[in-house]
């Protein structure tokens, strides 16, 4: 009964609105009318009678809302008057609400972007079928991703866990369609890749399992859907047609759909052709050498019921197999379990870690701006504080007034988040266009392109921090006691204490000072590294990369082909010196082998004195890449097939193998074929997996003596090293001449090695370093509003004050001392614990940034002077203001 009264009343509230209000204005009036007629039988006068009843009334707006509250319904028309009431005084004060609006765009749109990048590397599933399934395996305690093509077969037939396993590599071929041949990104795949992975084809069909005979035995092509459109022209007659891969002819068999672009998410492949077409492909067949691990990657759906902990217990007990039938090839053969999407843990820890660290200190920007507007929505309820003291007089209640201060908070973070969510899209549609390294790999790309969970993240974050800052004056609303706040009037005293807004502002200068260390450090690390020694100097040298592969040689014309292209590349004026290597230092990451002492007959993988990195080079590579020789000969042309064989090692595999440098030279070591090799020369050490690593164990083979089967960046895959000081554009255009003068077919591209490093190696740190610098000038923004804020709050304050000392005789300085003093010592405060905790917090930027080091004395000075001339020019107007104060026209106005 008293549920169906209340919905009726509630009912009547809003479809008899107007009778409703006259009824209870109708009854308040009687109950004061009554007493009056009270009032004046005992002897009062009519008009005095009202008056004394009324004020025995008490608040009568009061007791109207208190009804219609107890009417229902009352939440939603009050609501929408404190939304009005917000929006006028939101228009009354022009300045703040920009300075607001535009404070939390930047926070909730840096907390966007960073959150999508998050959302579409790390918690996005693949979009293939049954996406949370699948898994990718790692092995060893260094959590490879590679795998030998033989170990594969053993898992995939073996285990008990998946549905299926596949394998794929990623390679790069020319593709010859019936026009220019040009060069392209494609993933070498087993035959059941699209089956495993449930896809189904846009156009034609894929390759199966049952399409492999033996080695070359599918010259299959299946297109991306990208592919087919930019250069097919979405022909649909294309399937079946005969085109050229590496000079083989391929046939086309299908596209795939649009929404499959491959199992890494950052790298985009044009075709897939089948893995045991390795030969065409790539020039040489190392599927049947199981101690080739030239396999990226592993994967499969698990089947249904079947957990990770059982899939791994699975193949650790074919891990105990392969170790216990092929000791010399499979040693710590244990495995894990990785999502496949960067590449399992090789890619995924450090970009998680990044990312992680990115959020952090995106969310440092949003604890600043609601740091921001906490100050100043406390020093908006100190102006107002008669305003709210009348309102508690005439009978509002401090709920109410709560109410409405925390909606026009809510209202300005969520204009606040709107712009900064726009702002946000723009951004991430650049970032989802953005080719960053398109020289190097052209198929990578960063899809971020935003969902519904970053919409719902946006408005979370808004709510929350419009909540979170209009919390700051509730404890000032709270204890105000109306008959003293309008018995004083406006005028104020300043204090001395520290208030809550003057923490606030501490608060946020230190955040903004971190954001501010954190990009210098990132920056000067930056500039470190690029004059640093990586054991080879890139400036003034220019790369050539080719694979003659792809221009049909094989055999021992390789050899003669590479000899040859130095030798014209040579005669170049201006060319001091040209070497070749298989793979440049610091060009993601490096090959690697292991490597026995001279006495060890016992050569499997558990007896390796170390493992190097391997090289590949011609006799002039050390002179073309500026690579210091410390003892003994560099390799000549002499070290061919019929000499001996022979390397040059650095200084690390030295100490490592031999125990010194000097007794490395002439001495001799064994590879796992079991072959002695004599060391006849040691060069300096060098960074050549990453900027950041330890000394690695080096050494480097004359290309001659190199069989392709050793290694998987082989004989085919040359890079000459052109050293020269001639223009960039010029030298490319002679190298360019030359090389087509040897052979017209022969595919090339060229660079500048500073652009390849940029490209490669020290792509993290540029993409933290940018990144930083964003934050670092978000910071700064944000820091430059405080200040003024609150240097301009004291100095509207004290306004009186001042124009009295100017009256007495103070002197400019010491108005200013007066006027802005306090805001100098919080931005000192604010500055040192800021200073102090980024120290602290940029450590982690040295796993990134290549030398990149907080207590640089450059990064210090330059905090210590940004913050300063931050602090300037927040004050610039406020002290204009203090200073320009006359006190006849205050003491007129008073």
């Amino acid at each position: 009964m008293n549920l169906l009264a209340y919905l009726r009343s509630l009912a009547a509230k809003f479809f008899r609105r107007s009778q409703v209000a006259d009824d209870m204005e109708e009854e308040l009036r009687s109950h004061i009318e009554y007493r009056a007629d009270d009032l004046e039988r005992s002897g009062l006068t009519r008009a005095e009678a009202e008056r004394r009843a009324r004020i025995e009334f008490g608040g009568y707006e009061r007791y109207k809302e208190e009804s219609h509250e107890a009417l229902g319904g009352n939440f939603l028309e009050t609501f929408l008057q404190d939304i009005r009431f917000s929006l006028r005084l939101l228009r009354k004060s022009p300045g703040f609400t920009v300075v607001a609006v535009l404070t939390l765009a930047l926070g909730i749109g840096a907390n966007a972007v960073v959150f999508s990048v998050m959302n579409a590397l790390i918690w996005r599933p693949l979009n293939v079928p049954e996406a949370p399934s699948l898994y990718a395996i790692e092995r060893g305690k260094d959590q490879a991703i590679n795998h030998s093509y033989l170990d594969y077969v053993d898992l995939r037939d073996r285990n008990r866990s998946f549905d299926g396993l596949a394998a794929y590599n990623v390679a790069d071929a020319g593709l010859d369609t019936g026009n220019n041949p040009s060069g392209i990104w494609l993933m070498e795949v087993t035959g059941n890749y699209f089956d495993v992975l449930k896809i189904q084809p846009y156009l034609g069909r894929f390759f199966h399992g049952s399409d492999e005979h033996g080695p070359n035995s599918a010259p299959y092509i299946v297109l991306t859907y990208a592919y087919w459109h930019s250069h097919f022209q979405d022909d649909r007659g294309v399937v079946g047609r005969v085109v050229q891969l590496n000079k083989h002819p391929f046939t086309i068999l299908g596209v795939a759909p649009p929404d499959f672009q491959g199992t890494l998410l950052f790298l985009g492949p044009d075709i897939w052709v089948p893995l045991v077409n390795q030969e065409q492909v790539e020039g040489m067949n190392v599927l049947n050498a199981r101690g080739n691990r030239s396999i990226l990657m592993v994967l499969g759906h698990l089947k249904a019921g079947v957990t990770p902990a059982q899939a791994v217990a699975d193949l650790n007990s074919t891990g105990s197999y392969l170790e216990k039938t092929y000791p010399k090839d499979d040693g710590n053969m244990t495995f894990s379990l990785t999502r496949p999407y960067l590449a399992g843990d090789w890619l995924g820890g450090p970009v998680r870690e990044f990312l992680a660290g990115l959020m952090l200190l995106a969310g440092l920007i949003l604890l600043a701006a609601c740091a921001n507007l906490g100050s100043l929505f406390a020093a908006r309820a100190a102006d107002r504080s008669r305003e709210v003291a009348l309102r508690l007089a005439l009978g509002s209640s401090r709920r109410r007034i709560l109410r409405q201060v925390f909606t026009e908070a809510v209202l300005i973070s969520l204009i606040g988040g709107t712009v900064g969510l726009l702002g946000s899209l723009v951004l991430l549609r650049g970032l989802s266009a953005w080719r960053p390294i398109s020289s190097t790999a052209p198929g990578l790309h960063l899809p971020v392109s935003p969902d519904a969970k970053v919409y719902l993240f946006a408005l979370l974050l808004a709510v929350a921090s419009g909540f979170l800052f209009g919390a700051v004056p509730v404890r000032q609303i709270l204890r105000t006691n109306p008959y003293e706040v309008v018995k004083a009037g406006l005028s104020a005293r300043a204090g001395r204490r520290m208030t809550v807004r003057d923490l606030l502002l501490i608060t946020q200068i230190a955040i903004c000072t971190v954001l501010v260390t954190s990009s210098m450090v990132a920056m000067r690390g930056m500039m470190r590294s690029l004059h640093s020694n990586f054991g080879f100097e890139p400036q003034n040298a220019m790369l050539v990369s080719t694979a003659l592969n792809m221009a049909g040689y094989d055999g021992d014309n390789v050899s003669a082909m590479q000899k040859h292209m130095i030798d014209a590349l040579r005669t170049i004026p201006g060319v001091r010196s040209v070497g070749s290597v298989d793979r440049p230092p610091l060009y993601f990451g490096a090959n690697s082998t292991i490597v026995f002492t001279d006495k060890t007959t016992d050569l499997r993988a558990s007896s390796a004195a170390a493992e190097s990195v391997l090289y590949n080079i011609s006799p002039e590579y050390f002179d073309a890449a500026r690579t210091a020789l410390l003892a003994g000969r560099a390799l000549s042309w002499h070290d061919d097939q019929n000499a001996p064989l022979v390397a040059v090692v650095n200084r690390e595999f030295a100490a490592k193998i031999f125990g010194s440098v000097t007794k490395a030279v002439g001495g001799y070591y064994k590879r796992r074929d079991g072959s002695r090799i004599q060391v006849v020369g040691v060069v300096e050490d060098g960074k050549y997996g990453s900027l950041t690593e330890d000394p690695q164990p080096a050494m480097f083979l004359p290309f001659m003596q190199s069989p392709s089967s050793h290694t998987r960046e082989h004989l085919f895959s040359v890079v000459l090293v052109v050293r020269s000081a001639r223009d960039p554009q010029q030298l490319a255009a002679a190298i360019k001449s030359t090389l087509q003068g040897l052979d017209a077919g022969l595919p090339f591209s060229s660079q500048m090695w500073t652009k390849q490093l940029n490209d490669s190696a020290m792509f993290a740190s540029r993409v933290a370093t940018m990144a930083l610098g964003v934050l670092g000038v978000i910071g700064a923004m944000l820091s430059i509003t405080g200040i003024f804020g609150m240097a301009a709050y004291s100095v509207s304050k004290r306004l009186r004050e001042l124009g009295i000392r100017v009256a007495l005789g103070a002197q400019r300085k010491e108005v200013l001392q007066a006027a802005l003093g306090r805001a100098v010592k919080l931005l000192a405060f604010g500055s040192a614990a800021g200073l102090l905790l980024g120290i602290l917090a940029t450590r982690v930027l040295a796993f990134i940034v290549y030398q990149a080091t907080p207590r640089d004395p450059l990064v210090l000075a330059g905090v210590v002077l940004a913050m300063s001339l931050l602090g300037l020019v927040a004050t610039w107007i406020p002290a204009q203001r203090a200073l320009s104060v006359n006190p006849l026209t205050l003491l007129r106005e008073e």
